[in-house]
């Protein structure tokens, strides 16, 4: 199942095609995503079988975020050891978790104004929560998640950095620094839910390529790591980590510029684009 948004209400996705489920499912389920979500297992038993013939079209620029109003949004540092040994790091023996906070998730194809300092780029693929839970086995951490997407966890690196011990949530959560998209795909459509290999390009460069397998905590780890202290929520979102290449690492450093465009895609999922003012 592909799921996420158009005009801010659910809807499962096939191709260019879209199901609002609120009037599909004739009220059964709501549009809104946490309440949907928070019914996972009745929501893709009902999708499974849902008739389509009232299916209309989209276009790429009309999706939103596919979790749209997540309460809370995890994110993981150095959970690839090539980034880690760039950033001057040892590999962590345990997650590095810090927060985006909420207000800077968006759709996948954006605007985005660039604020004064080093704004940079890191892509991640990112987990979407289901029903959620609190103290979730490691077992189970893959039942907890609705589906993967893709996203872009930019980071004002001067904001970032700041301050000793540094704080990261603020230089990673200015307005549009959350995008994601363009759909979430739940992990039964992937031949291996822990091997999708992802790329992003700033330009006709590519900056950046990896594939999850190499993540050092893999995402039912990180659920059931997470989940021992923070009961997960519906529509809950965990930015699983970057690998190597980001701007603020290489020789010389190098920052998003107004004019630029950076392209984000994950296999099986699909691309996000934003263009920088």
């Amino acid at each position: 199942m592909r799921f996420g948004t158009l005009a801010d209400r659910l809807v499962l996705i096939d191709g260019d095609r879209a199901l609002d489920v609120e009037e599909h499912s004739d009220g059964r389920f709501p549009s809104d995503v946490n309440a949907a979500l928070a019914r996972f297992g009745e929501l893709t038993a009902w999708a499974a079988g849902a008739d389509w013939s009232g299916a209309t079209s989209f276009t790429p620029e009309q999706l939103g975020a596919p979790s749209p109003r997540p309460r809370q949004v995890f994110a993981v540092a150095l959970n690839y050891r090539p980034h880690a040994a760039e950033a001057g790091y040892q590999a962590p023996d345990e997650p590095l978790l810090f927060t985006k906070f909420p207000s800077c998730v968006t759709g996948p194809i954006t605007e985005v104004t660039l604020p004064p300092g080093k704004p940079d780029w890191e892509i991640e693929v990112v987990a979407v929560i289901g029903a959620g839970g609190h103290r979730i086995p490691r077992e189970r951490g893959w039942d907890a998640v609705a589906g993967l997407t893709v996203g872009q966890d930019l980071s004002e690196r001067a904001v970032q950095l700041q301050g000793r011990p540094a704080q990261f949530s603020l230089g990673k959560s200015f307005p549009g620094f959350g995008p994601t998209g363009p759909v979430a795909v739940t992990t039964d459509e992937f031949a291996d839910r822990d091997d999708l290999a992802f790329e992003c390009r700033l330009g006709d460069e590519r900056v950046q390529h990896g594939r999850t397998s190499e993540m050092i905590f893999a995402v039912d780890d990180l659920v059931a790591r997470i989940s021992a202290v923070c009961p997960l929520l519906p529509g809950d979102l965990i930015f699983t980590g970057t690998p190597a290449g980001v701007g603020n690492r290489r020789e010389p450093p190098r920052y998003l510029q107004p004019g630029e465009v950076l392209v984000s895609r994950v296999d099986g999922i699909g691309e996000i684009r934003q263009r920088f003012v």
